[in-house]
């Protein structure tokens, strides 16, 4: 399952997210979303755990705790929308 995890400090690294899940089971990726120019955290990153009741467990624990001053928002992650073509 892929979990979506939002209003994170901009600090916290990829490490730190996959220690943060690791305790609730098997976490296959954790990745920070980064700002594509300036290598900046966006605030918000996913996570992938193979074993849907582990991730269930952790959206559970996880969601509107409070982790270095800031309430996260923990889900399960929605699909990409389709976006209209840019036009410049």
């Amino acid at each position: 399952m892929r979990i979506y995890i939002g209003n994170l400090k901009y600090s916290v690294t990829d490490d730190e997210l996959r220690d943060m899940f690791s305790e609730f089971g098997e976490v296959a990726s954790a990745d920070v979303i980064k700002d594509k120019f300036s290598g900046q955290s966006k605030g918000f990153g996913f996570v992938d755990m193979p074993n849907n009741s582990e991730a269930d467990d952790a959206i559970r624990a996880l969601n509107d705790t409070v982790q270095d001053g800031r309430k996260l928002t923990v889900n399960e992650a929605r699909p990409r929308a389709e976006r209209a073509p840019r036009r410049f």
